[in-house]
């Protein structure tokens, strides 16, 4: 565990380390697209926050070489040598979409290539444990379509999630963490020394967000772009495959004892085909709604819009804030329920508590729409939000306004352009002038 937990921060520490020059770095590479009519930010920021991610992948696999224990990974392994061809070929494609916006099928091929990579080199999953049926092996072509499949959903479920800061990293670091704790288990508790690689990249890859996370944190100060949510997707599926199909269920010997007992001690064995599935199942659900809703309205499916589920917290009256931590609450809810249940299947208590915890999730979600208000004596003491429509124009200072200059001193106020070169709230104007649109909505029309 501590060359786990050695190798964690190390990773972390280059990525925090390298996020700073990176972002000056995008800063003068001009990577700070024009706000557009979807984004929720109201400055342009700079992008390419993948490169310290990655670099934090390639000093996290270099130290991990270097230790004792872990050094075995890639003495008989060739699955980390995988990942990295793989993740530096999505990070090129990625770096290339933050910085000229390639054509998302050119992008969709890129990740099928990058899957390809790493099946070619030995990241492919070899069987599924059914229930019901057992281990049922896979022919190569079968694991090689099911492997790029699951590369690809995980990818865009990561990069379809990324609209808020510190979304995408926060849900990816989560559900790194219930992996690592699920192949640790296996690895350590069973000495299957073949889930070790998918216990490394996990290890890895909370670092890579970790050390990100404090730079993109609201308000964001860079942004990991394509570049990181396509890298951190691919190395959350590599971790995912390695550990679905490398693992033969039946080295666990759990087929033991009774009927009843042998089922609920299988479970961990079955728990591989849900949990990949589970970590990612809010961005998965997200994914699954956007192509739904785009080609309901006669749209492309990968044509960006507005009403992916974290616009819509927005919308409800969350703030963004509170949105990202009701997304962080439910990944979690959803990645350690499913976890806990591989430990003790037979416990009543965590299906009780997991429901329990759903309806207080249910009950954050919908807070914006039971919003109290405070009796009339008490509204000059408390935030806007809470006061009676009517009385909010008499306690407002510009009430004092004759009501033909308001409309006039507004439309002023929109049309004001933003002085160039002063640092702003994400500090995205250090070099080179912002954009003169003040209004985002007017923004990112082409």
């Amino acid at each position: 565990m501590r060359e786990y937990l050695l190798t964690l921060c190390i990773t972390a520490a280059v990525t925090y380390l390298l996020t700073g020059p990176v972002r000056k770095f995008a800063i003068v590479a001009g990577a700070m697209p024009e706000i557009r009519a979807r984004d929720v930010h109201r400055e342009p920021t700079p992008r390419l926050g993948g490169i310290a991610m990655f670099f934090g992948l390639c000093a996290g696999l270099l130290v991990a070489d270097h230790l004792t224990n872990l050094n075995q990974v890639f003495e008989t392994s060739n699955e980390p040598r995988a990942l990295l061809s793989g993740a530096a070929l999505i990070w090129l494609i990625g770096v290339l979409d933050d910085k000229f916006e390639i054509d998302a099928l050119i992008k969709l091929g890129g990740q099928m290539i990058a899957a390809g990579v790493m099946v070619v080199q030995g990241l492919t999953i070899l069987w599924l444990p059914i229930p019901g049926v057992g281990s049922v092996a896979l022919t190569q072509w079968q694991g090689t379509l099911l492997t790029v499949a699951l590369v690809v959903i995980t990818i865009n479920a990561v990069n379809f999630v990324d609209g808020l800061d510190g979304l995408a990293a926060g849900m990816v670091c989560i559900a790194a963490t219930a992996f690592f704790l699920y192949a640790y288990r296996i690895w350590y508790s069973y000495g299957i020394e073949a889930a070790a690689p998918a216990t490394l990249f996990s290890a890895i890859l909370m670092g890579m967000c970790l050390g990100f996370l404090p730079h993109n944190m609201h308000p964001a100060r860079i942004f990991m772009g394509d570049s990181g949510s396509m890298l951190i997707g691919l190395v959350l599926a590599a971790g995912a495959i390695s550990v679905t199909g490398q693992v033969d269920p039946d080295a666990l010997n759990l087929y033991v004892g009774s009927e009843k007992e042998a089922v609920h001690q299988t479970v961990p064995v079955y728990i591989p085909l849900l949990l990949p599935l589970t970590i990612i199942a809010v961005p998965a659900a997200d994914l699954i709604l956007a192509i739904v809703r785009r080609t309901w309205r006669g749209q492309s499916p990968f044509a960006a819009d507005r009403g992916h589920l974290h616009h819509r917290l927005l919308e409800i009256g969350h703030s963004h804030s509170r949105a990202v931590l009701i997304m962080y609450f439910w990944s979690a809810l959803i990645a350690f329920g499913a976890l806990a249940y591989s430990v003790n299947s037979a416990s009543m208590w965590i299906v009780l508590g997991v429901v329990f915890l759903s309806a207080i999730g249910l009950l954050l979600l919908l807070l914006p729409r039971f919003t109290p208000r405070a009796p009339r004596w008490m509204e000059r003491f408390v935030p806007p939000r809470y006061r009676r429509h009517g009385s909010v124009a008499a306690l407002a200072p510009e009430a004092s306004t004759p009501a033909a200059e308001q409309p006039a001193a507004a439309e002023a106020e929109n049309r004001t352009p933003v002085v160039s070169g002063v640092a702003g709230v994400n500090g995205a104007t250090a070099i080179g002038p912002r954009s003169r649109l003040a209004d985002r909505r007017k923004a990112g029309t082409r």
